[in-house]
Parts: structure tokens; sequence; C-alpha cells
């Protein structure tokens, strides 16, 4: 059977400042960063600026499609694209339904639509839980405040909800055998915290001119593959307010043949996962390479 590629795009808690530096003299590279000058300039003055939404997403989306414009000319086309959380966005960029400027302008509205979503007097978390059973963790967040955004696998959870209510599900949670652990996201994403952002991001994804790309993404909600407009802008506004499956997407890319897999973006947490549920896909990330050369000499041994 021929190989067929994978491409994804990392989600949001791993970027940093160094996530361009692989691209450095690349010229298409560097016009897609400068899109993103005035996010880079906040964090070269305020560092910790980088997990706010504002301009984590903008800058994670660029950076995955920076990287993209560097080898897509030296690698196979893809067969799928997918993306977690605000990397669904940046595989939109990557299948080519939607140029840069469109994903970076869209990375820009997602997050002030999102971060309008906050209130000021009951802040929202994101919570990694492990080592428990989906079941048992829907029992114990029932009535807490706490929604489950992202399924990673039957014991790999991500949950979202209100700050001040976390203190005692922890110590439930922690009791029923879970590690858990609060991640540097500051909004309680793929809840229904977020109801207010969905229609408003449907709107603005609706006035996009989409094209028909060069592969289908596949949706992090359900495992789907997109090929059209109409779709694409009922997957990309749901995901806001709606669980995430990604047990689902990675069992889909087994189902469709993927035997390679190329993560864009900072991070290698979608590479790990994808490598850990289904071993005979061949996984790696952008960010274990030294080079841009080093991609391409890896991708080129898959395919011999």
């Amino acid at each position: 059977m021929n190989p067929r590629l994978l491409v994804l795009c990392s989600g949001q808690g791993t970027q940093h400042a160094g996530m361009f530096d692989l691209l450095t003299g690349n010229s298409d590279a560097e016009t897609l960063r400068g899109m993103c000058a005035p996010e880079l300039q906040a964090i070269a003055e305020k560092p910790e600026r980088i997990f706010a939404n504002q301009y984590a997403q903008p800058l994670i989306v660029t950076s995955q499609m920076a990287i993209w414009h560097c080898i897509k000319d030296r690698v196979p086309t893809p067969a799928l694209v997918a993306g977690y959380s605000i990397g669904e966005l940046g595989a939109y960029g990557i299948a080519g339904m939607l140029d840069a400027r469109q994903i970076i302008g869209l990375a820009r509205q997602r997050a002030q639509l999102m971060d309008a979503c906050r209130d000021p007097q009951r802040a929202q978390i994101m919570v990694a839980v492990n080592g428990v059973h989906l079941r048992q963790v829907r029992n114990l967040i029932q009535d807490r405040g706490f929604e489950i955004a992202i399924i990673n696998a039957d014991d790999a959870l991500i949950l979202g909800g209100i700050a001040d209510q976390f203190a005692k599900l922890e110590t439930e949670l922690v009791e029923h055998g879970a590690k858990v652990q609060q991640l540097a996201v500051h909004i309680a994403s793929h809840t229904s915290c977020l109801r207010n952002a969905c229609q408003p991001f449907h709107e603005k994804l609706q006035a996009c001119d989409f094209l028909s790309g060069i592969c289908p993404v596949i949706s992090g909600k359900d495992g789907s593959q997109i090929h059209g407009k109409h779709a694409a802008v009922t997957q990309l506004s749901h995901q806001l307010l709606e669980t995430i499956h990604w047990h689902d997407c990675m069992d889909a890319f087994a189902e469709n043949g993927i035997s390679v897999a190329l993560e864009l973006g900072p991070g290698a947490a979608l590479s790990r996962m994808l490598q850990a549920r289904h071993p005979q896909i061949a996984c790696r990330s952008v960010s274990e390479f030294r080079s841009v050369d080093g991609i391409i000499q890896w991708l080129s041994r898959q395919f011999e």
C-alpha cells in the first residue's frame, strides 16, 4: 500500500518565543511572520502575553502555515489534514481551503470572541485529567460547573469550567486516582461557557471565500471528513462550545490508511498521542528537528 501523509496542526498551550526560529531566512515564512508583527511586538514587550488568546492564537496558526510554506513543494501532498482546537483553523490553511491572510484574521477574531465570553467575576480554567475513566469523570463533574472539553482517550481528558468550583472536584478526582494538571489556558474552550462566541464566529466564517483545497480536513468534533464550506463553517464555529473527540480523530486517521504523520506548530503532543494510540503510524513533530532539511529528509525516507 502506498504511504499516505497526514499533517497535524497543534493546539494552544505549548507556544513559545522561539517557535519561528526554524524558519529564519525563508522569504515566504518571513512574509507570513510579518503578518503577526503586532502580536510579536506585544510579546517582546511582555513575554507572558504569549499565553493570552489574542496573541497566542494568531501566532500558532501563522507558525503552522509558515513551516508548511517552507516544505510543501518538497513533500508529498497530504491525504488528510487535522488540527487540535485552534489548530483546526490552521488546518484549513494547510489544506488550501482558506488563504493565510484569512486564517490569521479569523484567528484574531476567534480569540476576541472567546475572550468576550469571560466573566470578570468568575474566572475560567482548563484542566488535564489522566488516569480515570471517562464514565467516572462524567459522574464526578455533574453540577460542578465543569464540562468535558476534549477527549484524548478514555482515561485522558481536558475539562473546562469555573475556577472557584474546582478545589473540591480536584480532591475527588485525585481520590479516584487521577493525575490533575491545570493548563496555561485561561478560558473554558469547547464548553458552553463559549456559547456567545459561536454565532458571531459562524458569521465571520460565512463571509470568507473557501476554496476546494488539496485534501479533506478531519473535524475535531467527530472525526468526519470536511470537503466544503458549509460543513467547514458549521464545524469550526460549533467546536468553540462542543467537545473535541480527538480519540475519534486519531482512529479516523488509521481507518483512512494514514501511515506517516507530521505535526506542525509548537510542541509534539499530537504526534506522541497518535504514536501511542496507533504505533504503526510513523509520527514526528517539526519541533523535534534542527532544520527544514531535516524534516524533508525524514519524510523522504518514509516514502521511499
